[in-house]
């Protein structure tokens, strides 16, 4: 008895190192959703599963048909998924569309719950606030930005409150309206921040979490460089400094932020661009690592990632390398939920390129993962249980 009991017991330790690593490696994994321009090859909401540990990717296929789902976001509870709907024509409304879905955690699969009007031509841009509920949109076409509250069920309400932007930037062509192209709330979740393109500006609102009201805030907003084009932008994990990256300029505009008024005041204008490419290019994402210690730009011209050390006290950025990422326009880009890897979204290639980030300098390095989507414009990311 005693041996069969000893035998079990080290078949049991012999076991459960590989039974351990086999869970571990299940936990370890999480579904990359992918947002799209739909068309001949896309149908809407695509997904895979990615292991960090070896670096691998299932595909788990369309998730959702629906047209031109450009811009995602998830729940900070993982439990809704919200997509906007870039169209200009929403049953016979000049908007475009907010779609919610409900996520099994465990698939990933997506079940559509319900859809609003965005209460603006082409939206561009969602998130939610740190609450989880309001829904904050913007709409690139008609110049606009709107909220939307939450349902308990994770559907979305009609819009809560819509501000029209007016004016025109210095660039005739690109610059002849207001081009609302995202709105992000501040750390504290007081306010709401807007880069209008069309504007060349950053706009400010104090915004309400009990009642999804966006009021102008003063100062009202902080310019970038004449004809610039702000696009996106994030805060540092500090909350100290914000970073927009201009579109049409190609360049990093850091200022600093003051949390009690909701003030901005620029620091310095950095370009994306290297220095030996001379083409058109419209610049795309900007994203920062938890640490705050490195920041990066996408630039569609040379299709490449801008790598920047930050100056976490000044706020002020240094030039570290330019990648390429292996594709061309890439649109969007993110980092993972580890922290390893940037998933770089090559619209005009149809694939996503995977790049390992190195923590102590900030570099990228291809992994030879490429991960074969059509249109990709947006990623974001699923811990799955």
């Amino acid at each position: 008895m005693q041996r069969r009991r000893a035998l079990l017991i080290l078949t049991f330790l012999a076991i459960m190192p590989f039974a351990w690593a086999e869970n571990t490696h299940s936990n370890s994994s999480y579904v990359v959703y992918v947002g799209t321009y739909t068309g001949p090859e896309s149908k809407g909401i695509y997904a895979l599963r990615f292991d960090p540990a070896s670096g691998k990717s299932t595909p788990l296929g369309l998730m959702a048909e629906t047209t031109n789902p450009s811009f995602l976001a998830i729940d900070r509870n993982q439990r809704y998924l919200y997509a906007v709907n870039e169209v200009t024509d929403y049953k016979g409304e000049k908007s475009g569309g907010v779609r919610s879905f409900a996520i099994d955690r465990k698939t990933g699969k997506l079940t559509f719950l319900n859809e609003v009007s965005s209460r603006g031509a082409d939206p561009c841009h969602i998130t939610l606030d740190h609450t989880g509920k309001y829904v904050l949109v913007a709409n690139y076409t008609g110049g606009s930005v709107a909220t939307f509250p939450v349902l308990p069920d994770g559907r979305l309400g009609e819009a809560a409150a819509v501000v029209q932007h007016s004016g025109h930037g210095a660039n005739a062509e690109r610059q002849e309206g207001p081009h609302a192209h995202e709105i992000q709330l501040t750390p504290d979740n007081r306010f709401a921040i807007a880069a209008d393109l069309g504007l060349d500006e950053l706009v400010v609102y104090r915004f309400d979490s009990a009642n999804g009201a966006l009021a102008a805030n003063d100062p009202p907003f902080a310019k970038v460089d004449p004809g610039a084009g702000p696009r996106h932008f994030l805060f540092h994990p500090n909350g100290k400094f914000v970073f927009a990256l201009n579109e049409m300029g190609g360049s990093v505009t850091t200022f600093s932020f003051d949390a009690r008024a909701g003030g901005l005041r620029k620091l310095q204008t950095v370009s994306s661009m290297p220095t030996d490419f001379k083409g058109k290019n419209e610049s795309a994402e900007i994203v920062a690592d938890a640490s705050g210690k490195f920041l990066y730009a996408s630039n569609r011209g040379p299709d490449d990632i801008a790598v920047f050390a930050i100056d976490s006290e000044k706020g002020t950025l240094r030039l570290v390398e330019h990648v390429s990422t292996k594709g061309k326009a890439p649109r969007n880009f993110a980092i993972d939920p580890t922290g390893k890897y940037l998933f770089a979204a090559n619209q005009e290639s149809n694939n996503i390129v995977v790049f390992r980030i190195d923590p102590k300098t900030g570099r990228l390095t291809d992994t030879g993962h490429v991960l074969n989507v059509p249109s990709p414009v947006s990623v974001v990311f699923l811990s799955t249980e």
